[in-house]
Formats: structure tokens, C-alpha cells, sequence
């Protein structure tokens, strides 16, 4: 199919070229971007007056529920959200079920994948099987199946004897670990932060330390084995500070925050809101603050959603006991655009942490606007205010903290490989 964007404000990051320009997309890919092709007739324009041009987003870290939660959410479901959401690539994590420590269930999603056809879905492998964090998985056949880099989920390795291993063996792979850190002991001594309000609310508290000792012996271990690695989810600003250190000393590391957490404190927990039951959780608006930091530095490199979709039960009951998450694929990128309306974050910074940037942390060729590149747009309404409402997410997980907040930068239309995956009603 022949598409013609015309008229659109086209912002490629990665290149840093940003002007009003048409986009001229053929076989799924952009053949020219400029001024009309002599010959080219196109099966459908798109009037993008008055509207960004951006590469597709891609999301670091997005749980589909698929395979073995498929009650909740499944690939269909959440592929559909993506493109509603401006999101082309997605990355999932190892901890479905059953795990991604072999390459048959990373076949299963890839064809489920494709029969969606909303998104390019990717894996990544096991560290250790089963996420038991003893026996390390078999990284090497991983790979071989596709796997973009290695992670033992939400699950962290308590052996730092295993985890030495684990890392040496990815390096000799040329694999990116992805890292989700946090002290298993620590962490599991309460469900918000440990702070003023956590003593107010009578909630077990977890420590910035529960993070920081995590990344201290992690970036130890990066430094001894050479591996490269990723980290997800950062939550505090000691972190951030850890990171920004260890890439000033050349360690090959990266790290990411969800767009919830540039948002939101532990004083937005209310009366006892689980929809704001995260983890890591909400820590203190000085945190939040160095992570808008850290974006803004470059040390945090790219935005992620995060995504998990929880049934509505799964946030009923006493703080304590409902699962933690927030259906984030909608609203990853409202939020991201809203730190560049409050200033906090510039246009590009904010679309690079979107695109380009999370591109070069997976090694995937994407991310970007330029001639012979696949046809992953997004066209985004910086002028279209609207009401947050998750009931109407396409996710089937509409467990988000943010009704009623209100939002510009809409999705208008969602392109994948050159096909119109999603149009804004």
C-alpha cells in the first residue's frame, strides 16, 4: 500500500531533523520524505496539518499476560492497546508462564505476535530457569530464537555468585542484561515507600536501600565481567546517582523509569489508593525530582510504561494484599509529553527516550525517521485535551491511577510496517 503524509511536522530524533515535511511510504517502508515524488500515487493521504510525525514508540518492558494469564490480558488485547497508545515494539519480559527459558515459548509468542499484526512483539530470554535464580538458563539457544537480551524478571538473584556467572556467560554471548533492581530482603518487608507517609498509613515500608544496595553490587559485577547491561524501573535519586557515576567510568550501562514515576509520589498514595500500589513504589517528590533529573541529563535514557494489566479483583482489598501494576501502554506517552509542557523535559529529549533511544538499548534497527526505513509512525495531536478514562483503555487492564487527569498529545494514527494499525475515532 502506497500512504502519503502530508503537511505533518516530521521529528526524528535519532537525527535530530525536525521540519514540515510529507512522507512518502511504499511496501512498508519510507521512500522518501520531502517533496512529491514524481509518479507516486497513493492508495491513501493522511492530512497531518497541525500534527507531529514520529517514529513508532517502543516500550521496554510491557507484560501481555501471554502465555498463562490469558484471562487477564492477552497479546490481541494488548497489541491493540499499543498502537492506540502510538506504540510499535514492544518488549516482554520472561515471567510468563510458562517462563521464556527455551526457545519454544518465545515461538509462541512470535507467532501469536503475527497474527495480531498491531506491533513487533519481542522477548526477552530467561537469566536462569524457570527465574529459579540457580540454574542459569541456556542464553545461547535464546538468542538463536530471537531474543533481544536476557532478564530474570521481577525475580532478583539473591546469589551473587549466580549472577557472576549469568553476566560472564551473556558477555561471551554479546547479550544486554536487563536488570530489575532490588534487595529481595529489603523489599519484602513492605509495599510502599519507607518514609513520613508509609508511618502516617501504617504500611510496611521499603527502603531506598532495597534499590541501591542492589545497584551497588550489580554495577560491581558489570565492572568485573564487562557485560552490558540495562536498568529498568529505576525509582530513586541515589540510583540515578549510582548510574550517572558508573557511565562516567565507561561501564557499557543504561538505565529506564516508568512514565508513572516522573509523575507521581508517595504522597499520591490517598486513602490508601491501590491503584497507586506499585513496584518499586512511589518514593518522595525529591526523588521524583532527580529522576526528571536523570531524563533530562541523559543518565535515564529512555521512558517505559511498565505495563501490567490486572484484573479489577487484583485491587480490591486491604492495600497490602492487592498486586501491584498500573496499565501504562495509553498513557505513556500523554505523560511523557506532559513533562515537555511543564518544562521539564525538551521535545526531543522526550521523543528520543520514546524511540531512538530504547532502539539502541535492544540493538534493533528502529526508532527512527530516515529513507529506507520500515514505516513505524506514529502521528501524534499536540492540540486535542482530553479526559483520562481507563475504562475506555483498549488494554484489557484498566488499572491506572490517572482518571480524570487531562491530557494533550493524542494519537491520531498508529502505521505498522506501512499499515494503519489504529485511527483515532
Amino acid at each position: 500500500m502506497k500512504i502519503r503524509i502530508k503537511n505533518g511536522r516530521v521529528i526524528d530524533p535519532a537525527s535530530q531533523f525536525d521540519a514540515r515535511q510529507d512522507v512518502y511510504i511504499s511496501d512498508g517502508k519510507i521512500i522518501a520524505i520531502g517533496e512529491q515524488l514524481e509518479g507516486f500515487d497513493a492508495d491513501k493521504t493522511i492530512d497531518a496539518t497541525g500534527l507531529i510525525v514520529s517514529p513508532g514508540l517502543i516500550d521496554l518492558s510491557v507484560r501481555v499476560r501471554e502465555p498463562g494469564q490469558e484471562h487477564t490480558a492477552t497479546i490481541l488485547t494488548e497489541t491493540k492497546a499499543a498502537a492506540a497508545g502510538g506504540i510499535t515494539t514492544v518488549c516482554v519480559p520472561p515471567d510468563t508462564a510458562p517462563v521464556i527459558d527455551n526457545p519454544t515459548v518465545v515461538e509462541l509468542i512470535d507467532d501469536r505476535a503475527k497474527k495480531s499484526g498491531r506491533s513487533m512483539v519481542l522477548t526477552m530470554g530467561a537469566m536462569t530457569q524457570n527465574l529459579g535464580s540457580e540454574l542459569l538458563a541456556e542464553m545461547a539457544r535464546l538468542k538463536a530464537a530471537g531474543c533481544v537480551g536476557i532478564s530474570n524478571g521481577l525475580s532478583p538473584i539473591k546469589n551473587s555468585v549466580i549472577m557472576q556467572r549469568a553476566m560472564s556467560y551473556a558477555a561471551t554471548l554479546d547479550m544486554t542484561v536487563f536488570i530489575t533492581a532490588s534487595d529481595p530482603w529489603l523489599q519484602s518487608q513492605g509495599c510502599v515507600h519507607e518514609g513520613a507517609v508509609s508511618s502516617r498509613l501504617g504500611l510496611g515500608g521499603i527502603a531506598e536501600s532495597a534499590e541501591t544496595i542492589a545497584v551497588s553490587r550489580d554495577l560491581i559485577l558489570i565492572e568485573q565481567t564487562g557485560v552490558r547491561a540495562h536498568f529498568h524501573n529505576l525509582s530513586t535519586g541515589k540510583a540515578v546517582k549510582l548510574i550517572r557515576e558508573a557511565q562516567n567510568r565507561g561501564l557499557p550501562v543504561t538505565a529506564d523509569v516508568s512514565a508513572h514515576h516522573l509523575h507521581l509520589s508517595e504522597h499520591d498514595l490517598g486513602n490508601y489508593d491501590a491503584l497507586s500500589h506499585v513496584l518499586p513504589p512511589f518514593r518522595s517528590i525529591r526523588d521524583r525530582e532527580q529522576l526528571q533529573q536523570g531524563v533530562r541529563d541523559g543518565v535515564i535514557s529512555a521512558i517505559s510504561s511498565h505495563h501490567q494489566p490486572l484484573d479489577k479483583d487484583d485491587k480490591l482489598g486491604p492495600f497490602a494484599e492487592t498486586k501491584p501494576g498500573i496499565s501504562g501502554l495509553e498513557t505513556l506517552l500523554p505523560l511523557t509529553m506532559k513533562l515537555v509542557e511543564d518544562d521539564e523535559v525538551n521535545l526531543h529529549t522526550a521523543l528520543a527516550a520514546l524511540t531512538c533511544n530504547p532502539a539502541d538499548i535492544l540493538g534493533i534497527n528502529s526508532g527512527q525517521l530516515k529513507v529506507g526505513a520500515v514505516a513505524d509512525i506514529c502521528l501524534i495531536d499536540p492540540d486535542s485535551e482530553y479526559e483520562c478514562q481507563p475504562l475506555n483503555f483498549v488494554s484489557a487492564g484498566k488499572n491506572s491511577p490517572f482518571e480524570g487527569w487531562l491530557f494533550n498529545h493524542q494519537v491520531s494514527h498508529t502505521l505498522f510496517h506501512g499499515r494503519l494499525v489504529h485511527e483515532r475515532d
